[in-house]
């Protein structure tokens, strides 16, 4: 019998699971993944996103693994700790895109509703935190501020109400046509760095403005001293940055 230790995460940006598999013989061994414990928490801050397991399997294959215990069919195992660390600190960070696929589990909107909900959200989260929600750039558009990603995902619905609602799960499942693991988008957030802190901060603004419609969102954020009116030239993409939202939001 062989002792497999596996330690085990979510990829969210490869849509699977993911392992480091060391095999557990010698002394050696139990202190080399112990020291791999260690480094993977390092690189997390503390938080742990990460599971650990112990396997009797009848040999070193990965395949005397699946054999024991069918939990681990599917899951990517990946070469070396420091791949592991890099898949797992890439999903640490959220874009704007993940955050507007959560809104949307929780709210039927049109695009402009949206990007006003995604930016709101930033804005309360820089505020409270003095940290980024997400890494996207914000821009000042006309009606309002559009956030990167959500826009280049969104735009083709103009004033439509976002269809891809019902194509977005709350639950894990299986989705057979793209024979993948789709992910919960709160999940998502989740495991990003501070996620638990994230999700309460993005459900308090959603409380607080997820009942307005579009235009009423609008009339928010252009109203007084805004950031967005301090950013606007009369043109599309003019940056509206983490100092003028610390400064302006307040009259939000």
């Amino acid at each position: 019998m062989v002792r497999h230790f596996i330690i085990m995460s979510d990829s969210y940006s490869e849509h699977t699971r993911i392992a480091l598999d060391i095999l557990e013989k010698t002394q050696d061994d139990v202190n080399y993944i112990t020291d791999v414990v260690l480094k993977i928490k390092k690189a997390c801050k503390g938080e742990a996103p990460f599971s650990t397991h112990s396997i009797c399997a009848d040999s070193e294959e990965w395949a005397s693994v699946l054999k024991v215990d069918p939990y681990f069919a599917g899951v990517k195992v990946i070469d070396s700790v420091e791949e592991f660390i890099t898949k797992i600190m890439k999903d640490r960070v959220l874009k704007g895109f993940d955050v507007a696929r959560y809104i949307l589990t929780k709210l039927s909107c049109s695009h402009l509703k949206l990007e006003k909900l995604c930016y709101l959200c930033y804005a309360d989260y820089l505020c409270k935190t003095g940290n980024r929600l997400f890494e996207d750039k914000i821009y000042a558009f006309r009606y309002g501020p559009v956030v990167d990603t959500v826009y280049e995902k969104y735009k083709k619905y103009g004033d439509l109400e976002i269809v891809e609602r019902e194509e977005i799960v709350e639950r894990e499942e299986i989705i057979e046509k793209q024979e993948r693991l789709e992910l919960p988008w709160e999940s998502r957030i989740l495991f990003s760095e501070n996620g638990i802190e994230k999700v309460h901060s993005i459900n308090e603004t959603l409380g607080k403005y997820g009942g307005f419609p579009a235009w009423g969102l609008v009339e928010i954020t252009h109203s007084g001293d805004t950031p967005w009116a301090h950013s606007y030239k009369g043109q599309n993409y003019n940056e509206i940055s983490d100092k003028e939202i610390l400064k302006w939001h307040c009259n939000e």
